[in-house]
């Protein structure tokens, strides 16, 4: 067991081969994180999954981490201070995510596929006005206006508003930032929670915003001003930047492998295919803080969590884990056995799973319909990622559109 804990890569540019140095080195191994933390990081699958049901962890620091100190580290801020369904356990955990579940049923995710058909098919026709002999990066002209657009929608953000409200939550991500920079950070992503709640206090709609806001004033299941704002951090955060690193991921290989581009596009059902491999290898995010041990915890090996100690669950570690899935580096629609906690897995399980697979589902053949000839503008090896060992997402996608484009008539999901 290894007494010196390892220092997480803050930029992104190892994660995947970080997480595998990581599972070798035991069930369990300690880490340093930005702000003189150290957790236990689990990249092993099965250990992942047990420790997520585990009665003896939690997700609450307030009542679960002995040496917790609110806002005093700044990058933390939203993934540990807020006060939600993600920071909870027990009744109040399933009170908040009733509130916010009546937003992700069934019916009302089928619901906005008109929505997104016509937000996609904006997006396409904006992309085919451009030269085609000039690079575009797809991520920012496509992939992130997607999924940005449909949640911001759903959470009735003003146009004017959507700018700063989607840098915040952006920067969140980023822990290879200063203090300094995190704290403004911090502050500004609470301002513009701020700004959107007088908003819609002030002209309510069908939004998700406004039936949040009218909760308040219900009788049962009320939200206090911190749940509230805690609860738009969470879901305009979570509902756009795990189905932008989707698209994207999802995109470079089927660039890299025409093969099974070709068996997607001539069998329409096997996108889920196409979204379900893209999740296991280039999960949306790769270690999320944090849980809490609350008696000790055996792992064996001589691994003993103990009370009180910071667990770091490698969400993303558990599909690239050779354990769990046999040549994991190899991206294969025709895999029978795939397992992956891309969205979680438990109680805390993501409620907007079936937005974000929806979303690739309607963009990925749109996209590939429209522009056949496609291709990336530089080698994928090349492609930078983001600034984080929470996220995993590339910070441009230049791609070339191709010298023919379908017509926009053809570009239906």
């Amino acid at each position: 067991m290894n007494r010196t804990p390892i220092t997480l890569d803050t930029t992104g540019q190892h994660l995947y081969a970080q997480a595998d140095r990581l599972r070798e080195a035991g069930p369990a191994v300690r880490v340093a994180m930005p702000g003189g933390l150290t957790a236990w990081s689990i990249t092993r699958g099965d250990i992942a999954k047990q420790l997520l049901l585990h009665p003896h962890v939690s997700k609450n620091a307030r009542q679960s981490w002995p040496d917790y100190r609110p806002w005093s580290i700044p990058w933390l801020a939203a993934w540990v201070d807020v006060v939600s369904m993600f920071t909870s356990d027990g009744a109040s955990h399933q009170r908040l995510k009733n509130l916010v579940g009546r937003a992700f049923t069934a019916r009302r995710i089928e619901a906005l596929r008109p929505a997104i058909e016509a937000i996609v098919t904006d997006l396409l026709d904006t992309l085919q006005t451009t030269e085609t002999h000039q690079s575009t990066d797809l991520r920012a002209t496509f992939a992130y206006p997607v999924p940005t657009r449909v949640i911001c929608d759903l959470f009735g953000v003003p146009d004017d508003q959507r700018p700063e409200m989607l840098r915040v939550i952006d920067s969140v991500l980023d822990t290879s930032a200063p203090d300094e920079a995190a704290a403004k950070v911090r502050a500004d992503m609470f301002a513009a929670m701020h700004t959107l709640i007088a908003t819609k206090r002030a002209t309510p709609g069908s939004d998700m915003t406004s039936v949040l806001l009218a909760a308040q004033e219900e009788d049962g299941d009320q939200l206090n001003e911190e749940e509230l704002v805690s609860t738009l951090i969470l879901m305009i955060g979570a509902g756009s930047e795990t189905a932008v690193s989707l698209i994207n991921h999802a995109v470079v290989e089927l660039l890299n492998h025409p093969d099974q581009l070709a068996v997607a596009l001539a069998d329409p059902e096997r996108w889920d295919d196409v979204t379900e491999e893209t999740l296991r290898k280039h999960p949306p995010i790769m270690h999320l803080p944090l849980r809490y041990a609350t008696a000790d915890i055996d792992l064996g090996d001589g691994v003993l969590l103990s009370s009180g100690d910071l667990i770091l669950i490698g969400f993303g570690a558990h599909g690239r884990d050779p354990n769990t899935n046999h040549h994991p580096d190899q991206f294969n629609i025709d895999r029978s056995d795939r397992e992956h906690l891309a969205f979680g897995h438990g109680i805390h399980h993501c409620l907007g799973a079936p937005l974000a697979r929806l979303e690739a589902r309607i963009a990925l053949p749109a996209l590939f319909t429209r522009f056949p000839d496609l291709r990336l503008a530089t080698d994928s090896d090349a492609l930078q990622n983001q600034r984080s060992f929470i996220g995993n997402d590339y910070r441009a996608l230049p791609v070339y559109l191709g010298d023919a484009a379908a017509a926009p008539a053809d570009t239906a999901a």
